[in-house]
């Protein structure tokens, strides 16, 4: 029988490793610089999910045992945005990038207008919900009013995260908007494995990346190395 103070210590434990785990996923996926051998990861992953196992009383959504995925869903849910999420429009001369500004200059009434530019990630646009610092939501752009309920399946994306750090824990409920995207390598070796088996080409990594983001069952989305890009 388990006392209190084994369960404190249990519930201790838990959340040692599921600090560690996300830190070395954060170095690992975002930073690029790991600090452990993949086999003392894979056993620290081993001891929490078994932990986990034994004492489901504990387990957390945003445990880094919940990226694997879970059963198959029959249909996406629909979710309504809070606030439309418009697409972008294309420019493809100066006299199209000199006519916005005119239209920018005009709707703000001044001129010397100043831009902040990034690069675009050509990927399927999300929008992550996040409630006291923890993952609870995702929804695909849709038809910028209502979007589907992939949830599961972002959760299996390394690269995302599923608690948020420092003062967004603070924050009661915040939406981040942001691209998944699957990476020009990663695109480029699944082809070549498909090549060697015989199976057809997928056609752009864009495509690869919406197809996977909308299977049913998250196992499969898990076995694409996806990306996600927040936006500024």
């Amino acid at each position: 029988m388990t006392n209190d103070l084994d369960i404190d210590r249990i519930a201790a434990r838990i959340a040692e490793l599921r600090q560690k785990l996300e830190y070395h996923n954060y170095l690992y996926y975002v930073k690029d610089d790991p600090e452990i051998s993949d086999a003392e990861y894979d056993r620290m992953f081993r001891e929490l999910l078994e932990q986990e196992k034994a004492h489901p009383e504990l387990a957390s959504p945003d445990s880094p045992t919940q990226r694997v995925g879970g059963e198959p869903l029959e249909r996406f849910a629909k979710i309504q945005h809070h606030a439309p999420m418009l697409s972008l429009a294309n420019a493809f001369s100066e006299d199209e990038l000199r006519a916005f500004n005119r239209r920018v200059s005009g709707g703000l009434e001044r001129d010397g207008v100043a831009y902040v530019t990034e690069l675009k990630i050509d990927g399927l646009a999300m929008a992550l919900t996040y409630q006291n610092g923890r993952f609870v939501r995702g929804a695909t752009r849709g038809n910028g009013l209502v979007g589907e309920d992939v949830t599961a399946n972002l959760r299996t994306i390394k690269q995302l995260p599923l608690r948020l750090k420092g003062s967004g824990e603070k924050i009661p409920e915040l939406e981040v908007r942001g691209e998944v995207y699957l990476p020009l390598s990663a695109f480029n070796a699944i082809n070549e494995e498909r090549a060697d088996q015989g199976l057809s080409l997928y056609a752009n990594p864009r495509n690869s990346a919406a197809g996977a983001i909308r299977q049913l069952d998250p196992k499969i989305t898990a076995s694409r190395p996806l990306a996600f890009l927040a936006m500024r």
